[in-house]
């Protein structure tokens, strides 16, 4: 399994690395997983994209200081403060018909064992009005990961975020995003690794991400922006 580290520089040219995992996986047949905190940023998903509230969900997150930009995956906006741990696992297909439910599981399941090793007993499912909801949640006193899935012929991109300080933060901003957006959001349902009593220390949590969806395969460390040929 080929592992990538590290962030580039920008936001653009992080987005483009993890694309450029996917691409690999797809034409070499090798997975890859890639866990590390994204710049500052708010993600719309495709669905926000075409909302009639589109643009000004962009400028209320600009005016809170959080890049809008848009991600190639499903999913409701999120919100990355620095501190937010992002994951990306890219899975060779041979039929890109089946199996969407089992690399969902197989990664919700591997990210949960991670939390309880922080210290965070967190179980599946997300309260009500959470942000980027979706079946494949965990939550501890509040929303802490939110998982999403493209499928694209060879490969597929289980990928997600960890909310691991900064939960009020980012209620700040989603909350105003939300509205612009005309999609239902509480936000007391945004938790995070430090509310719900864990170790909070966004590179520990990189560390024990990034172990537990790795598991027991012989790795390749490969450093954001080297080549990837």
């Amino acid at each position: 399994m080929r592992v990538l580290r590290g962030r580039a520089d920008s936001p653009n040219a992080d987005r483009n690395a993890t694309a450029a995992m996917l691409e690999r996986t797809a034409a070499t047949g090798e997975a890859a997983i890639r866990v590390w905190r994204p710049h500052r940023q708010l993600a719309f998903g495709r669905r926000d994209s075409r909302a009639d509230g589109y643009d000004v969900a962009k400028r209320v997150a600009r005016a809170t200081g959080f890049d809008p930009v848009e991600r190639s995956v499903g999913g409701r906006a999120v919100a990355y403060t620095g501190n937010t741990v992002a994951f990306a696992h890219a899975v060779p297909l041979d039929d890109m018909r089946v199996g969407m439910d089992e690399r969902y599981d197989e990664t919700t399941r591997a990210v949960q064992r991670a939390l309880w090793r922080l210290g965070v007993p967190a179980l599946r499912g997300e309260p009500e009005a959470s942000f980027c909801a979706g079946d494949y949640s965990l939550q501890r006193d509040g929303k802490l990961v939110g998982v999403a899935q493209r499928v694209r012929k060879n490969a597929a991109l289980v990928s997600g975020v960890v909310v691991v300080r900064d939960h009020e933060e980012i209620a700040d901003v989603l909350d105003p995003v939300y509205a612009a957006l005309d999609v239902p959001f509480d936000r007391g349902s945004v938790g995070s690794v430090e509310k719900a009593g864990g170790d909070a220390d966004p590179e520990t949590v990189v560390r024990t991400v990034e172990e537990l969806l790795v598991g027991d395969r012989d790795t390749e460390v490969v450093a954001v922006g080297d080549r990837d040929d």
